[in-house]
């Protein structure tokens, strides 16, 4: 079958770009002495995974405790759930998941930490921590300085928790070459200050983990990182091209649409809306539009329902008539993905099959 005779609205990944992606990343971190932890967030799909473990990644990222159960359950390992996990139920599930995985925590506090003890303790499970400082972003994480290390130090003290280093989350590094430059420059000012403060009281730090797909590629620009957890390169998304992260080539994710009406002048319907395509607008690049239409690049999209995908054609060089099946690359690879099922894999056009996308909706 052709990728244009699925029924449609039908989310694919081009096999070959997505391979290309992930040995291009892969090789960047061997090339640079970095460990690769990829974030599953973009996939939620445990075959990519095994693929990106193969690839050479030290470990996976998740951001939910059920996340991290579909990694484990389809036998993956080491495994970092970057986010500060409270409420007994969901430690009491990353306690069992931490009796026979080697699992990592993020937290920035230490009520977190001390919860996560008490969980732990009573499945008489070990797991590592890693505690968070903000490196600019202002979302998550202690400003570096005496109270990290302190926070830490509380971690040490914790019977089942084991300090293995810190992490930050970059996610303000953006825009075009220069200005993720100057940011970089800001990160790695804040990653020094961090380290220094351990040094000074000899406490090691085994693990120092940051990254981000737009910063990707410069994360040896920053010292003393030791890993970086990029992931929407594999699939990569409009959001990702605008910021010159990555060329249109590299964008391995489609959602085929049928064209359904054209009955408005000027204007055509395509049959995915925000439930295929999700919302999200660009963060970079065009004010406006909802995704690219790789057969009709100046038809943007411009208003989404939650079934019908709003066309602009007035100053499309190419007519769009009912019937006809485009590609559209999303805007946010990662929310469009999460609205899905499944996934067809294509390669040289033809379907080769579908993965299921396993931790979809996994937001406990």
């Amino acid at each position: 079958m052709r990728w244009n005779e699925l029924s449609t609205p039908a989310l694919t990944v081009d096999a070959d770009v997505l391979d290309r992606n992930l040995r291009r990343m892969a090789d960047y971190c061997r090339t640079h002495g970095l460990g690769l932890r990829p974030h599953t967030k973009t996939h939620k799909i445990p075959e990519v995974a095994r693929m990106q473990v193969r690839h050479g990644a030290v470990g996976l990222t998740v951001a939910k405790v059920g996340e991290a159960e579909v990694m484990c359950g389809a036998g993956l390992d080491n495994i970092l759930v970057a986010y500060p996990v409270l409420g007994r139920e969901k430690l009491q599930r990353l306690a069992a998941l931490a009796l026979d995985r080697s699992m990592l925590i993020s937290l920035d506090s230490e009520i977190v930490a001390e919860a996560v003890a008490a969980a732990m303790r009573e499945r008489g499970a070990t797991v590592g921590v890693l505690v968070e400082f903000d490196a600019g972003l202002g979302r998550c994480g202690l400003e570096p300085g005496p109270a990290l290390v302190e926070l830490a130090r509380t971690v040490m003290r914790l019977p089942s928790l084991r300090f293995r280093g810190l992490m930050c989350y970059p996610g303000q590094i953006g825009g075009d070459a220069e200005a993720r430059r100057r940011e970089l420059a800001r990160v790695a000012e804040r990653v020094e200050r961090a380290l220094e403060g351990f040094r000074r009281e000899r406490i090691p730090v085994e693990i120092v983990s940051a990254g981000s797909t737009p910063s990707a590629f410069q994360s040896h620009e920053i010292p003393g990182l030791t890993e970086i957890r990029p992931g929407t390169y594999v699939y990569n998304d409009m959001n990702t091209f605008y910021q010159g992260a990555c060329a249109m080539e590299d964008c391995a994710a489609r959602v085929v649409a049928t064209v359904v009406s054209t009955a408005v002048a000027g204007g055509a319907i395509v049959d995915a809306g925000s439930k295929t395509l999700s919302s999200d607008p660009l963060r970079f690049g065009p004010a406006s539009g909802y995704g690219f239409i790789v057969e009709a690049p100046d038809a943007p999209i411009v208003k989404l329902n939650e079934e019908h995908g709003y066309v602009d054609t007035r100053r499309a060089s190419r007519a769009l008539k009912v019937g006809d099946v485009v590609r559209i690359i999303p805007n946010h690879v990662c929310t469009c993905v999460n609205m899905h099922d499944e996934i067809f894999v294509v390669r040289q056009g033809e379907v080769e099959g579908t993965w299921r996308v396993a931790a979809r909706g996994k937001i406990r």
